[in-house]
């Protein structure tokens, strides 16, 4: 049972992260053009992870994000069963968070879905493209790594992480629209299909290499330190 409940929380933090955060994008838009709608956007996922931290933290780490969970895993903090069990409650919620959102704005929006910039993609042959979705991971999956290490830290944990997320995305919209969550992005392609679809690839694998970076590094960091 308990396992269950950890598994339900992360099914409703992502379904949420989904409908605030992407619907935020529907609704106002989140091209680098559009300031306000720009920022709006980026908040919405930060704040989206602070009111999760601090509701649902306590019964599943609201990871809400394979790539984080990945980190944890990685870390020995997570089982490879409760790994899997995320990761599918996780996609599930996303597609909740997209039924949603399609019941909302019609099953025609764009659900949010990741899509690189022109010149981000014309540049880097999608290269460039994935170096950012990695960069972008590594910077807010070090930071859940760093403050979730140490219980002193829990009163400002979900503060730290909803800024952290925020941050990526205020400079991560202009290049990719900012994943640095695969099963943000996964469940929003598929019900957007087209280009969304064909550069899907690029917001699964960027961010779960930019967790597993962070998470190699921060142990690295965390031994020397013990020494």
């Amino acid at each position: 049972m308990e396992r269950f409940k950890k598994y339900l929380a992360e099914f409703i933090g992502t379904c949420v992260l989904v409908t605030f955060g992407c619907g935020t994008a529907v609704a106002v838009g989140c091209s680098s053009e559009n300031g306000s709608g720009y920022i709006l956007t980026a908040l919405a996922f930060g704040l989206v992870i602070v009111a999760m931290a601090y509701s649902i933290g306590n019964i599943s780490g609201c990871h809400i994000n394979p790539a984080v969970s990945l980190a944890m895993l990685i870390r020995g903090k997570l089982s490879v069963t409760d790994f899997i069990g995320y990761i599918i409650a996780q996609c599930a919620g996303s597609a909740l968070g997209c039924v949603i959102l399609g019941i909302v704005f019609g099953f025609d929006c764009s659900f949010g879905a990741n899509q690189v910039q022109t010149a981000t993609w014309e540049r880097g042959n999608a290269g460039l493209a994935l170096v950012v979705e990695i960069v972008l991971t590594f910077v807010f999956v070090i930071a859940v790594v760093g403050v979730t290490s140490k219980t002193e830290n829990t009163a400002v944990t979900g503060i730290v992480i909803g800024l952290t997320l925020t941050l990526v995305h205020i400079l991560g919209i202009a290049l990719t629209g900012t994943s640095v969550n695969p099963a943000r992005s996964l469940m929003p392609a598929i019900f957007a299909g087209g280009d969304a679809l064909s550069q899907l690839w690029v917001f699964i694998v960027g961010p779960l290499v930019g967790g597993a970076l962070a998470a190699l590094v921060y142990m690295f960091l965390e031994h020397k330190k013990a020494k």
